[in-house]
């Protein structure tokens, strides 16, 4: 299976050259013009890699950066138009893979891309990672397909983001604003209790006891996490 990576850029030629650069290599190239198009497309898409503009309008790179690795812990390049030493500084502690300054040589961040592929093992099949199962419970990525114990779910949008969220992060303990950040985009104005909602109704479709859940489970005093 041919890796793919995501490409997040405002400049629709910057992603034409890497799209050209990386086909050239094998690799297969998803693209989104802004970190919340990064942002809604990252759990469907899955890919192996992102190659992260820093300069954006709305969300910048570092902010895109931090939320993409609360939904899917994916190896990242951050790219910049800035040589300044700062940026990478921030972008290396905040735990970044790799950071390309532009404007660069096609050819070498090819290199660059398949180097922090080989480090991170981001070539594994990407199919295996579109399809979660725990203890009679599967998820589908890619039909958005749920099932307990065999028998299919019907959910909501909304609560198979939620779903996907947690269960492809288990054991991470999300607080209900993380949960609010990720699961609804930043033009939503709704609160926390929304939150309390969307886990209720889930618990009621994929749990036997939704009063005893065994799946989605209440920190108290902080928010959930999905037990495996």
């Amino acid at each position: 299976m041919s890796p793919r990576i995501m490409v997040v850029d405002d400049d629709p030629t910057i992603i034409k050259i890497i799209d050209h650069a990386m086909k050239k290599e094998g690799i297969e190239v998803i693209s989104a013009n802004s970190g919340q198009e990064a942002l809604d497309l990252v759990s469907r898409d899955r890919p192996d890699l992102v190659l992260l503009d820093v300069m954006m309008p709305g969300m910048d790179g570092f902010e895109t950066f931090q939320r993409l690795k609360a939904i899917m812990d994916v190896p990242v390049i951050m790219l910049s138009a800035r040589s300044d030493e700062v940026d990478r500084l921030v972008g290396l502690r905040l735990g970044v893979d790799d950071y390309q300054t532009k404007p660069f040589s096609p050819a070498e961040l090819a290199l660059r891309v398949k180097a922090v592929l080989r480090r991170t093992g981001g070539t594994r099949s990407r199919e295996q990672r579109k399809t979660l199962g725990y203890n009679g419970l599967t998820i589908d990525s890619q039909s958005r397909l749920v099932t307990v114990g065999g028998k299919k779910v019907d959910l909501t949008p909304k609560e198979f983001d939620l779903l996907w969220l947690m269960a492809s992060n288990p054991n991470r303990v999300f607080t209900k604003g993380q949960i609010l950040d990720l699961v609804w985009d930043s033009s939503y104005f709704g609160d926390e209790n929304t939150v309390m909602v969307h886990i209720r109704r889930l618990r009621e479709k994929i749990e036997e006891e939704p009063s005893r859940p065994v799946y989605i489970k209440t920190v108290w005093g902080t928010g959930y996490k999905f037990e495996n």
